[in-house]
């Protein structure tokens, strides 16, 4: 069984963000300007080590321009069947 914190889904949706920063054409600073935050905080997403939840994966979308149901759905398809929360 896999460990929450760096699951496969978890791999998955940080990559995921990471890719769709990138496609839109923002670095870290661009997108931490959008979301009035420090860059620190989105290497700290990006990378894991900072898990977002639901809403934040919306507020993300909305700042970058992605659907946060694609996402999911990576995310989904990633997650092990027997991942325990």
């Amino acid at each position: 069984m896999a460990k929450t914190i760096r699951s496969k889904g978890q791999v998955a949706l940080c990559q995921a963000l990471v890719d769709a920063r990138i496609k839109a054409g923002l670095g870290q600073k661009d997108l931490a300007d959008r979301l009035k935050c420090h860059q620190s905080l989105v290497a700290r997403i990006e990378s894991g080590e900072r898990r977002i939840d639901v809403v934040e994966l919306v507020v993300l979308a909305r700042a970058i321009g992605f659907d946060p149901f694609e996402v999911l759905a990576i995310v989904e398809a990633a997650t092990e069947p027997d991942h325990r929360i």
